[in-house]
């Protein structure tokens, strides 16, 4: 599971770095989508890789 959000983080610093049309960026968007997917298969949640965002203000 640590390899989805890696290769989610590295999807992410390429979309910011190059765009989304880069052809590295799709590339690692790909690794991204394909890990998530092994993640899913193994039985993680999408909770597991996302945490739910906590609201300001609220404990």
């Amino acid at each position: 599971m640590p390899a989805a959000r890696t290769a989610q983080h590295h999807a992410v610093r390429a979309i910011a770095a190059r765009g989304l049309s880069h052809p590295l960026t799709q590339a690692l968007l790909a690794a991204a989508v394909l890990t998530a997917a092994a993640a899913w298969e193994a039985g993680h949640c999408v909770t597991d890789i996302h945490p739910p965002l906590t609201r300001r203000g609220k404990s």
